[in-house]
C-alpha cells in the first residue's frame, strides 16, 4: 500500500512540473522601445517595413559579429539565440507583408530597400559555417531569408504593375471601397 502512496505521490510531483517546463520564457526579439516603435507606426505599413527592416539590420550585425568570434558554448548559445530572434522577425515581417499586400498598400519605397537587404542579410548567414549547436536555427534563418527575399521581390514587381494601372491609389495606406 506505501508504494502506490509513493507511486501515486511521485506522479503528482510530475504532473505540477510538467507546465513549469512548458512555460519556458518566450524570447521576445525586439526590445520594449523597439516593440513600443512597431506599435506607433502600426497603421502606417510604409513606415512599418521600414523599422522592421532596420532592426533585422541590426540583428544581421550582430550575427556577423558572433561570426568572428571563438567558438565557446556561451558564444554558439547567443548565435543560436539570435539566429532564432532573426528568424521571428522575418516572419513577423512577412506576415505584415501579406496583410498589407491584400490591403493593396502602396509600400514600394519600403519594399526596394528591403530587397536589398534580405539579399545582404543571405549573405551573412550563408557564410556562417554551420556548427551542430546553432545548425538547425541556421537552416530555419536561411530558409525564412530567401522566403523574404522571394515576397518582398514578388511584391515589388506586384505593386508595380498594380499601381502603374492605378494612379489614383498610389500612395495610399489601403485600398479605399469605391
Amino acid at each position: 500500500m506505501r508504494a502506490i502512496h509513493s507511486s501515486a505521490g511521485i506522479l503528482i510531483c510530475l504532473l505540477f512540473l510538467l507546465p513549469l517546463s512548458a512555460q519556458k520564457e518566450k524570447r521576445e526579439p525586439l526590445t520594449e522601445p523597439q516593440i513600443e516603435e512597431i506599435r506607433a507606426a502600426g497603421i502606417y505599413p510604409l513606415d512599418r517595413v521600414k523599422l522592421y527592416t532596420k532592426f533585422l539590420d541590426e540583428h544581421a550585425e550582430i550575427i556577423k559579429g558572433l561570426t568572428t568570434r571563438a567558438k565557446t558554448p556561451q558564444c554558439v548559445r547567443r548565435l543560436d539565440d539570435e539566429l532564432q530572434d532573426f528568424t521571428a522577425l522575418m516572419d513577423e515581417l512577412g506576415a505584415n507583408l501579406d496583410i498589407y499586400s491584400e490591403r493593396k498598400a502602396d509600400i514600394r519605397k519600403a519594399l526596394k530597400p528591403l530587397t536589398e537587404s534580405s539579399q545582404r542579410w543571405l549573405g551573412i548567414l550563408r557564410a556562417l559555417a554551420g556548427e551542430p549547436g546553432f545548425d538547425l536555427a541556421r537552416k530555419e534563418a536561411i530558409e525564412s531569408s530567401e522566403e523574404l527575399a522571394d515576397q518582398a521581390t514578388r511584391l515589388l514587381r506586384e505593386q508595380s504593375e498594380y499601381f502603374n494601372l492605378h494612379k489614383d491609389e498610389q500612395g495610399q495606406e489601403r485600398a479605399e471601397p469605391k
